[in-house]
Order: structure tokens, then C-alpha cells, then sequence
């Protein structure tokens, strides 16, 4: 890995969208599609597997049919030819395209999209399209940073919909994929993404700067700045170490590194931990590319991973930031965690089961006077209640899901105009009041606004900046500890009618740093050659009481370099005993840029660190100067403190924007008479009222009548588990003559369609569909266009048994047995036991109750075994 001159941007505010966009969020079963490939029954299997586990509606998995060319790479035309047009296809046929934000990736698909003028992966392909990285004259063809490759998702804190880039594009999606080297490591990050849901662990995530390796630890910058907004959550544990492996530190949440080769255990993260690695080909999972690869991290209990297809470089915006952990702490799916803390995601694939929140918090909800099956007709009143989990997490937004589609949206809860926000920073106050047409974001955006104005900012020394529904607040009065700066919010109703926006702060004060104070000196490579004899750098440490201290050295022979001379001066620095001291300043991450840059670069550079933490002991002055001509390739020039993390030294805190309320009793009219008659489930969703939108889904089956059209639905065999090997037989019988459609439906959608009949059968056979749970169920059509949904026949495919036992009743020998529906069983028997065992009879269960009996005369005693026939 090359190290490339980093840019580190703030990221400016997103364009809104129109309120009247649906916007779903947050996320969960319902805004999934599943793709798996069926050549592979792990691909297959694994999806069957996670649709049941997160609840995805049967209509929402898509089947790859023709791929047989590996899971590694494929060309742009075999992606879009097989994946990303069979994938617009399918939300279009099956009306998803408004509904789904995520895709999941089963196993067993290719990782990476292989062009000639740039590799992509295949997740981030799905995700913001296709970026060329064309560079012929590149000594590494992935070393660059086209703008047009930049995610505006990235650092919003937005709503993945509302913002710019997305808002209109239903090609982009949220993607992941699920993968491992075997079907069973697969299936326990699926486990271990759904068992983390609203848990809040306790764990600590660790950031390590790497000991060894230069080039990789690049995202140490940005450390101090995630430990200081989770620490003003209050219910998250972010640390900063030194370590080159993950090995040693206990079980954790999470982990980010940079090194080459971490040494991962298994089981040492929590559920819905995020671990990944800064290294070149992390992202390579099933190639041997002498890097460890995200797999590691998932093979160690993570939930979510990251690494790169091809060589990136080391740019910064290639790799995930440490914020995504501050965005889990909010309550972010991880998905969205990662998508909003990559900039330029392109080269990279990431891992993991999408929706795992351990930190997120939903409201819970109820159908009132709703049994289960209830009978509904006409238009009719239906009621739903649900309370927020707390005052900072309201419910906003209520959506109708009818038989996993989205119908309708219920209530929407903006802000409203002329509620009045109040915020008082170290006594002094401020107020903002909603306008019409107001968002959540617009609101944060808009009181940043009055935040700042000049004359308030004069007043508190505080400085206010907005990211979606946060407004961060940083204090840059340094005679002031954030302990002694106060705050309180407060909102009221206002002239308007009723109260729906709120505003809340982290903490009742500012919160003090942990970070210590940096400062980054550089020797550039201006000198072509080695500096002359008796050149020297003089480094003059001023210290916070006043003491000056000055660490020098001299090229006293022929041939040093610059990066050798300026490792001397690093070595002084650490070597002398003035500045060892609370009050003394360590130099520390050297770089010799003709090794981690490239080889004409003589140039070199290094930080000073306080040895104390704190705005305070940062104040340390320091210059650097030199002999001529080494003086003039010195920067910065001049007295310097040790600030240049300022924004990570100053006190700070947050506000947070909300809407909605905090008890909602919904009742609506339900227009049955345009539906389906028969078996349905009714799905209300409630949104969290932030951009975390954090869903809460309560779902009822109902049966509708308005017509007297049914049908019998059958099948045979139809036990609740049932072989995987059985073809299954399904009867539809309509109750009338006048039927112009039967059509069977499962798991990927239609099965079977017969016309101009009112009564079919229809065979399955469960290798097609594979291992897992999996609904069937049938739609009648009447010649007049009426329909009727049978119920829904719900059967577990299964694999091979564990051992059964047999028992025996007499005078008649019956031998009965646990069975799985539709799989064949040999009965043998033998009368001396020594002798061979003899097939006596073959059966096929209907049901789970396997049963035989042995109508041939029996001797004084016989012997019994069953067996089943693959």
C-alpha cells in the first residue's frame, strides 16, 4: 500500500427533497431484496436462511438463474446483465421500486466488477453505479481519486432517500453481501446481526493506531474525533490503543486497524460489532493475497466488515472513517453506518448482514380490537397505537403494508410551523421558530444558523455546525472548561396547534476533550540531493510555563539524507528529559517519504504529541527551523501551539432535532372492496422521528369477504417440515366456474400459473426452492377481474436427519417413527440379529408421523430398523 497525500474535507449541507417523497428508512425485512444465485445451494440456502430470520416478505428475493463463472470477479456486462438488469426488472414486475433501500448479496455471487478502465466491487456497483478509475500512466492503475467516485451520503447523517444523490435514483442501494467460506459461518453472521437489535452492548470498540506499519494507520487522525461524539452519547465505549492486532484486547464491539496481517481470534466480538482492517487487498475474500481479508473479521463474530478488491492507495476516503461507530450509537443500521463513513467507496465491498442496530431504539405498537383472522369487509375503521421507546425518539410517520407491499402512508408528523425551539448556551438564549413547509433537517440547518449569528456567537464562544437532524456545538473559548459552559433546551407549541418538534442536548454542560494536542512538521523534498555538511534543524519548544527548550541536530556527514536527519531530530526529542515531563511534548509518526511515498520524494515528516490531554496543554509552542537551504523547505513556518486537531480539543456538544409525538392513536378507513378477498397480513410501520428512523413493525392476519368467491387450498405432503427432496403436490379448487387464472406463489414469487380453469393442481419439487422456511399460497382470478388469496400453507424444507428412535406396538407389530413429511423410509427387519437386516418395505410420510405395520406372520421374536432414503 502507497501512501497518497490526504485531503480531509468537512462535508458540506445536502439539498432537501420534497416533502412529498416517501420515505421509508431506518430500515428493515420489508425494504430488502435478497439475491441469491441458483447454481449454488449455499447461495440459496443462505437466502431462504436470512428472508426468515429478518422477516422478508416472499416477493422480495431474486434468483440469479444463469451464472456458473465463480464468485470472484465477473466483466460490467455479466453484472448488469446478470444482477443489476434482472434486479430493476423485479422491482418494477413486482412494484418494489418505491420500497427497497437494501440489497443483500447471498453468497456465492462475484465481489468484483473487472472492466478495462477500472475494477469496482460488485456491492458498490449496486451501490452508486459503476466508477472508471482509468490511469494508464499509474504505476498502481487504482491510485486515483476521481471526484465523480464521492458518495454524498457520506458524514450527512440524512435519511439514505433524502439525500441529493439518491433521492431520485432507484438504481442505488444500500448493498451488503453475506458470505464465508462455508454455509454454517455464513448463517452465524446472519445470527449474529439480528441478535444484536436494540441490545446495547457494553463492550468497548477499539481504534489502533498501528505500532509498525506507517503506511496503514492513516485513520488515526480521525480517532479522537469519534471517541468524542460517542462519548457525548453517553451509551457507547470508543478507545483508542496501539496495537497491530485485535488479539490480546478481550471480547469488544468492534475494531479498526491498520496492519497488513492482524492476527483475528475467533469469537472475540460482540453481536452487531463492526471490524475492519486499512490494508490493500482486504477486500479480496477468497483469493490469496497475503493480506488478511474481512472474512477474518465476520470468522471473529463481527457483524459487518469492509476491505478492498484492488489496490487503493492509502486514501483516507477509500476506507471507513471511525464515525460509523458514532453513527451505531445513534442507532443506525450498519449498513447505513458504512455507507455514511466511506466518501469514495468504489473499490471497496463490504460484508455483513445490513439491518444489525444494536443501538437503535423503536417504539412498540398494538392493533387495537383486531384479532388474529378477523373477518373485514367494506371500508372499514382500523386502529393502531404506538408509544415512543423516550421523549428524544417520537414517532413520526406511520406506513400500511398489505401482504408485505407498501400501500399507503398513514400520518406523517413534520415538524410544525410555529412550534418555537429555545436554546440557552452559558446564559445566554436564542430562539427559533418552525416555518411552514419544514423539514427535520431544514430545522437543524436553519437554527445553526441563528446559532452562529454573529452577535450570540460573540456572547457564548461557541461556534455551531449541522449534520442532518445534529447540530454540534463547539466551544472555542479556551479560558473555559466545557465543564463550566452550561446549556438547556427547551420547545414549546408556539401559535400553532399542536406540539411535534423537540429539541434535545447530549449533556446539561459541554463535554472536555481526551485528545491530546497535535502538531505536524514537514521537511519537504525540495533538495534533490543530500543536504550539505553541517546542516542543521533546530527544533524550540516553548512550554505552557514558559520554559524554553531547543532539540537540535547536524549533518556532520556526507550523504545524509533528509529523512535520516530529521529521524535524528525525532530521537532528541524523545531522548531529552525537559520534555519528558506532564508539561514536554513526545515526536512521534515519522515518515520517510522515499519508502511510503515514492522514491524521488526525499522528504520526511513527524508529529508532536502533549504528553497531557487537553486544549490547555496543547498550547506548546513550537517551531522548526534550519540551516540554508533546508530552511526554506520547512512548513509550516513560525511558532506553531500544538493545535492543528483543534475541533478535536475545544469543549463540545450536541442538539438534536426530532418530530412526531410521543403517544399516537391512529385510526384510519380500510377500503377493502379493491382487494384481494381472502387471507392477507395487514403490516403497520412506525417511524422513529429522527434520521435514524428507526422502524417498529406490528403486523395482523386478516381474511377479507366482500364476494363469495374462495377456493380450497391443498398440498400434499403438507406437514410442517417436510423433505427437501419431496415434490410437493398442491390442489387449488375454486368455488365457481367463471376463474380465468390460478397462480401458486412462494418464496421469489410466481410458481405456476394455469388459465381457464377453476380447479389445478400444481407440483413443486423442494430442491428448486432448497432448504429453509417457505410460504405457499394461491390467487384465484374471476372472469370479472374478483380475486381470491387462499391462506398460506407455511412448510420447512429440511435436509438430512439426526438419528430417530422406532417404537413398536403390539399384537400386531406397527412401528411408528418422528418423520419429515414427503422423504422416503426403508423398513428392515432380520429374525436373528447376527444375520443381515432385509428391506422389508419402503414408505413416504405425508405428515411427521412416519408409521408401518408388519402384516406377515411373525416369528417368536424380530428385529427393526428404519432408515431414510436420500
Amino acid at each position: 500500500m502507497r501512501v497518497k497525500t490526504l485531503v480531509l474535507r468537512r462535508l458540506g449541507l445536502l439539498l432537501l427533497v420534497s416533502s412529498a417523497c416517501t420515505l421509508h428508512g431506518g430500515g428493515s425485512g420489508l425494504n430488502v431484496v435478497v439475491v441469491v444465485n441458483q447454481n449454488s445451494t449455499n447461495s440459496v440456502q443462505l437466502g431462504n436462511y436470512y428472508c426468515e430470520q429478518r422477516q422478508v416478505p416472499p416477493q422480495n428475493l431474486l434468483r440469479i438463474t444463469n451464472w456458473t463463472g465463480g464468485r470472484v470477479e465477473w466483466t460490467s456486462s455479466d453484472f448488469t446483465n446478470y444482477l443489476f438488469n434482472p434486479l430493476l426488472s423485479m422491482l418494477s414486475s413486482q412494484q418494489l421500486t418505491n420500497q427497497i433501500d437494501y440489497v443483500v448479496l447471498s453468497t456465492d455471487i462475484p465481489y468484483r466488477v473487472a472492466q478495462t478502465n477500472g475494477n469496482n466491487s460488485t456491492t458498490s456497483a449496486l451501490f452508486y453505479g459503476f466508477k472508471t478509475n482509468d490511469c494508464p500512466a499509474c504505476q498502481y492503475p487504482g491510485c486515483t481519486l476521481p471526484d465523480y467516485t464521492s458518495n454524498s451520503y457520506a458524514g450527512s447523517e440524512d435519511i439514505f432517500r433524502a439525500v441529493t444523490q439518491f433521492s431520485t435514483n432507484t438504481n442505488s442501494f444500500l448493498v451488503t453481501m453475506i458470505t464465508s467460506s462455508n454455509l454454517a459461518q455464513a448463517k452465524a453472521v446472519v445470527d449474529s446481526g439480528v441478535a444484536s437489535d436494540g441490545t446495547f452492548p457494553t463492550q468497548t470498540v477499539y481504534l489502533a493506531k498501528s505500532i509498525t506499519d506507517v503506511a496503514r494507520n492513516i485513520r488515526y487522525r480521525l480517532f479522537d474525533n469519534a471517541v468524542f461524539d460517542t462519548r457525548l452519547r453517553g451509551n457507547y465505549s470508543v478507545q483508542r490503543t496501539n496495537a497491530n492486532t485485535p488479539a490480546g484486547l478481550g471480547y469488544m464491539l468492534g475494531y479498526q486497524g491498520g496492519w497488513m496481517n492482524p492476527n483475528v481470534p475467533t469469537n472475540i466480538f460482540a453481536p452487531g460489532a463492526l471490524a475492519d482492517n486499512l490494508t490493500s487487498f482486504g477486500g479480496q475474500i477468497f483469493e490469496n493475497s497475503g493480506h488478511t481479508v474481512a472474512l477474518a473479521f465476520l470468522n471473529g463474530g463481527a457483524s459487518g466488515s469492509y476491505g478492498t478488491v484492488v489496490e487503493p492507495c492509502a486514501y483516507l476516503e477509500k476506507f471507513p472513517t471511525p464515525q460509523d461507530y458514532f453513527y451505531q450509537a445513534r442507532g443506525f443500521s450498519l449498513a447505513e453506518c458504512y455507507y455514511q463513513s466511506l466518501m469514495n467507496p468504489y473499490q471497496g465491498i463490504l460484508v455483513g448482514e445490513p439491518l444489525a442496530a444494536p443501538f437503535a431504539q423503536p417504539a412498540s405498537g398494538l392493533w387495537s380490537n383486531l384479532p388474529p383472522d378477523a373477518q373485514i369487509s367494506g371500508t372499514t375503521n382500523l386502529t393502531v397505537q404506538f408509544i415512543a421507546s423516550d421523549t428524544d425518539h417520537p414517532v413520526q410517520q406511520v406506513d400500511l403494508f398489505l401482504d408485505g407491499l407498501w400501500l399507503q402512508t398513514l400520518t406523517n408528523l413534520p415538524p410544525r410551523p410555529f412550534n418555537k425551539l429555545y436554546v440557552t448556551i452559558n446564559g445566554y438564549s436564542t430562539n427559533y421558530t418552525v416555518p411552514a413547509n419544514a423539514t427535520i433537517k431544514s430545522v437543524a440547518s436553519n437554527l445553526t444558523v441563528v446559532l452562529n449569528n454573529s452577535s450570540f456567537t460573540n456572547a457564548t464562544k461557541v461556534s455551531a455546525f449541522a449534520h442532518g437532524d445534529r447540530i454540534e456545538l463547539q466551544s472555542f473559548d479556551l479560558g473555559t472548561p466545557g465543564s463550566q459552559i452550561p446549556i438547556s433546551v427547551s420547545n414549546s407549541i408556539g401559535s400553532a396547534t399542536a406540539l411535534t418538534t423537540f429539541i434535545s442536548a447530549s449533556c446539561t454542560n459541554f463535554l472536555d476533550t481526551l485528545a491530546y494536542g497535535l502538531h505536524n512538521l514537514v521537511v519537504n523534498s525540495s533538495l534533490t540531493y543530500p543536504p550539505p555538511v553541517n546542516s542543521w534543524l533546530l527544533l524550540t519548544v516553548t512550554k505552557t510555563n514558559g520554559a524554553v527548550v531547543t532539540v537540535g541536530v547536524t549533518n556532520a556527514v556526507y550523504g545524509t539524507t533528509i529523512p535520516l536527519l530529521v529521524s535524528n531530530l525525532v530521537n532528541q526529542v524523545n531522548a531529552n528529559p525537559q520534555l519528558m515531563f506532564a508539561d514536554g511534548c513526545y515526536a512521534e509518526d515519522f515518515i520517510d517519504y522515499s519508502i511510503h511515498v515514492n522514491t524521488n520524494n526525499h522528504g520526511a515528516e513527524f508529529n508532536l504529541r502533549a504528553r497531557t490531554y487537553g486544549w490547555n496543554a496543547a498550547q506548546i509552542q513550537a517551531a522548526l527551523t534550519g540551516s540554508s537551504p533546508l530552511v526554506f523547505s520547512i512548513t509550516p513556518p513560525g511558532t506553531q501551539p500544538l493545535q492543528d486537531n483543534l475541533p478535536d480539543l475545544e469543549p463540545r456538544n450536541h442538539l438534536y432535532v426530532t418530530a412526531g409525538v410521543t403517544n399516537l392513536t391512529l385510526t384510519f378507513p380500510f377500503n377493502t372492496t379493491n382487494r384481494a378477498d381472502g387471507y392477507h397480513e395487514l403490516a403497520a410501520v412506525a417511524y422513529e422521528g429522527s434520521h435514524v428512523r428507526t422502524q417498529k413493525r406490528i403486523a395482523q392476519m386478516v381474511r377479507i369477504t366482500n364476494s363469495p368467491l374462495a377456493a380450497a387450498f391443498t398440498c400434499t405432503p403438507c406437514d410442517s417440515n417436510t423433505a427437501v427432496e419431496a415434490t410437493i403436490l398442491f390442489s387449488v379448487v375454486a368455488n365457481t366456474n367463471t376463474v380465468t387464472r390460478i397462480e401458486l406463489f412462494s418464496t421469489g414469487g410466481s410458481l405456476g400459473v394455469v388459465s381457464n380453469q377453476s380447479s389445478t393442481n400444481f407440483s413443486v419439487a423442494g430442491t428448486n426452492l432448497n432448504l429453509g422456511l417457505h410460504p405457499f399460497y394461491a390467487i384465484v382470478t374471476r372472469s370479472d377481474g374478483k380475486q381470491y388469496r387462499t391462506e398460506t400453507k407455511w412448510i420447512r424444507l429440511t435436509g438430512a436427519e439426526s438419528p430417530f428412535p422406532l417404537s413398536i406396538a403390539a399384537p400386531l407389530p406397527a412401528i411408528a417413527w418422528p418423520a419429515v413429511a414427503g422423504r422416503r423410509y426403508d423398513v428392515l427387519s432380520v429374525d436373528v440379529v447376527t444375520n443381515t437386516f432385509q428391506v422389508r418395505d419402503t414408505v413416504t410420510p405425508a405428515t411427521s408421523a412416519g408409521q408401518w405395520a408388519d402384516t406377515n406372520a411373525a416369528p417368536t421374536q424380530r428385529y427393526y430398523r428404519v432408515r431414510s432414503v436420500p
